[in-house]
């Protein structure tokens, strides 16, 4: 049996985005620069594809779409280009969580070089941020908000438009890495009082390689990438004009089916998590309400997280221990430290993540593989029989 349970590293290109992206990787592959005719076909579907995105996202004008290359560069985009205007201004401050993706806390790292004074709010035991430690927070010189909409570890929902309101009475630029978020609740950049949000394509069965950045009008930003009159002379590089169009499409796809797959997802993340709750010493890492329908985030006591990962493998298992940006390090999560978690427990973690192709029959086999393998591999670990000698 084969189980892919990784989705919130990466979706599976859906039919009809393929369908929908074939003509541009064939027949029409104009440069969207061009004068001729191919490359003014290009460009067409180029702009329809902003202006359907603007429509999806509540945006109030296409203009405030542009295209990049995934969520990273959407992220360091956002802070650093609000940043780096600001600075001249006197406002060296930023605001984000101690459990931002890493395409955040490492730009925030690196402008931290540069003479930013970088604020990390506490993560509390259910995974969310709240909304007056951002306000007491804030001061004069703060350039930027930044807060994730949804964790991409253990799936917590933050209070996006209570944070959104806060930034915006207070006069301070509010940015939100929406990668996980999108496709899956709904988001709306006016309503939440967004002014910079990142996403990418693939996270909702959309290509690779093919993002986007929301700068409401007005937000004075600096480019990141320089070069050619591309994206109104914001982000230079010749565009990814099938990869655009899969991007559309796929936001599409996912926003008309949410609620159908949301209630279908929600229905087996609950009866994983309740099953798996059954396993002794195990837990749920962040709140169980304010979680993206898909995401299962555990912790048992006595195991590391990489053999478990194998094990599964070896069941036909495809899941992960956290974010798949961090895959290589022996570092247990930063976001389950941020949680409160000691290192002992934060290493045995397990993520599994869902989409609409994914079955009851899925979670059965779920039920039945993960507490044989963490039973097997409780039985030779030393830390196990430490727990269990201390109970």
């Amino acid at each position: 049996m084969h189980i892919y349970a990784d989705n919130a590293a990466t979706t599976a290109l859906s039919p009809d985005v393929l369908k929908a992206m074939t003509p541009y990787l064939t027949e029409i592959y104009g440069n969207p620069s061009s004068l001729y005719r191919t490359g003014a076909v290009a460009k067409d579907a180029v702009e329809a594809a902003r202006e359907n995105i603007a429509k999806l996202i509540g945006a109030k004008s296409p203009a405030e779409v542009y295209f990049t290359s995934g969520g990273s560069e959407s992220d360091n985009w956002a802070i650093k280009g609000v940043c780096k205007v600001l600075k001249a201004q006197g406002k060296n401050h930023i605001i984000t969580s101690k459990f931002e993706h890493h395409a955040v806390l490492h730009v925030c790292e690196s402008l931290a070089k540069e003479g930013f004074e970088v604020t990390y709010l506490d993560v509390y035991s259910d995974g969310l941020v709240r909304p007056e430690d951002v306000k007491a927070a804030i001061r004069p010189e703060t350039a930027l908000v930044t807060i994730m909409y949804a964790n991409n570890e253990i799936g917590t929902i933050q209070p996006i438009a209570e944070i959104g309101k806060i930034c915006r009475e207070a006069g301070v630029l509010f940015h939100t890495d929406a990668v996980q978020a999108m496709g899956n609740v709904p988001v709306n950049v006016t309503d939440d009082s967004v002014d910079l949000l990142s996403l990418t394509a693939h996270k909702f069965h959309g290509p690779k390689g093919c993002g986007a950045l929301y700068i409401r009008r007005g937000v004075r930003i600096a480019n990141l990438i320089d070069g050619g009159a591309q994206e109104r002379s914001r982000r230079a590089g010749t565009e990814n004009v099938a990869g655009i169009v899969g991007l559309s499409k796929a936001l599409e796809i996912a926003i008309d089916t949410m609620e159908e797959r949301r209630e279908k997802l929600t229905k087996m993340r609950d009866r994983l998590i309740d099953g798996l709750l059954r396993i002794e010493r195990s837990r749920l890492n962040g709140s169980r309400e304010c979680r993206l329908p898909g995401n299962v985030n555990m912790c048992f006591e006595g195991i590391e997280g990489e053999s478990l990962l194998l094990k599964l493998d070896l069941a036909g298992v495809c899941a992960s221990s956290g974010s798949a940006c961090t895959s290589g390090s022996l570092d247990p999560s930063h976001v389950l430290l941020s949680l409160g978690l000691p290192h002992e427990i934060a290493h045995g973690s397990l993520r599994l993540s869902f989409s609409d192709s994914n079955t009851e029959e899925d979670i059965d086999y779920l039920l039945k593989v993960v507490p044989e393998i963490v039973d097997y591999l409780r039985s030779f670990s030393p830390l196990w029989d430490k727990i269990k000698s201390e109970n």
